[in-house]
């Protein structure tokens, strides 16, 4: 099987459009997206709309869980919490619905899907130290686990010396973003998996990040945000 994912795509529908069509070029069996569908960018709508149609497999973000309740948007960054307030109040009651009924885990027999951690997934936990990262290890069963959330790609093995994902070890993989890359790589993250060849690789995509700027401008979202996208950051 052939899996394609991706995380925190953050209502940049530029961004989506583009990896989306990526994932058509490129070929998937299965395609699992890891949470904060909403948030930061302009368009959560069409997002939303394109998630819920092409996607197998997709669990729950804090950014997903705030918009959906309103619950917990104090402790997102100032601008965050600006987009989630601003998303929350033009959602319908399915999206909202929708948002809130998203899982914060979910497995199939290669792979654990969860945003932040599987140690604490309610928690958002980011994984900041070696030990933070080790603990997660003994939470899940799976040869792999695929998460997000720090939007900065990287695949850590459960044994020392491990450059690339092979059968043998297991796996904690961080898929990057696809709406606000951190790393200073504009280009949007998605990452593919073969459960056959037991072979993984993170491709970046080209999109229309001045497209994305100036739907921030248009919606009235900070200005801040769309810096962000064009130093990829």
């Amino acid at each position: 099987m052939r899996l394609a994912l991706f995380s925190d795509v953050h209502a940049n529908l530029h961004a989506l459009e583009a990896v989306l069509d990526h994932i058509d070029r490129t070929g998937a069996d299965c395609v699992a997206c890891l949470g904060d569908l909403v948030g930061y960018n302009a368009d959560p709508q069409p997002c939303l709309d394109l998630i819920r149609e092409r996607c197998d497999i997709v669990v729950q973000g804090n950014h997903d869980a705030a918009v959906a309740t309103g619950i917990g948007i104090e402790y997102l960054p100032r601008d965050g919490q600006t987009a989630a307030h601003l998303h929350r109040s033009a959602r319908s009651d399915d999206d909202l619905a929708y948002l809130s009924r998203l899982p914060l885990v979910a497995r199939i027999d290669v792979g654990t899907f969860v945003h932040a951690s599987p140690e604490r997934p309610a928690a958002w936990q980011r994984l900041e130290t070696h030990c933070d990262i080790k603990t997660q290890f003994d939470h899940f069963v799976t040869p792999l686990c695929f998460l997000a959330h720090s939007h900065l790609p990287g695949v850590v093995a459960d044994k020392i010396g491990v450059l690339s994902v092979k059968r043998g070890p297991r796996y904690l993989v961080n898929v990057g973003s696809v709406g606000q890359p951190r790393d200073r790589d504009p280009r949007a993250c998605v990452a593919f998996f073969d459960s056959d060849s037991f072979s993984y690789r993170l491709d970046r995509v080209v999109y229309d990040v001045e497209g994305a700027v100036r739907r921030i401008d248009e919606v009235g979202l900070p200005k801040r945000l769309g810096q962000r996208l064009l130093r990829g950051m």
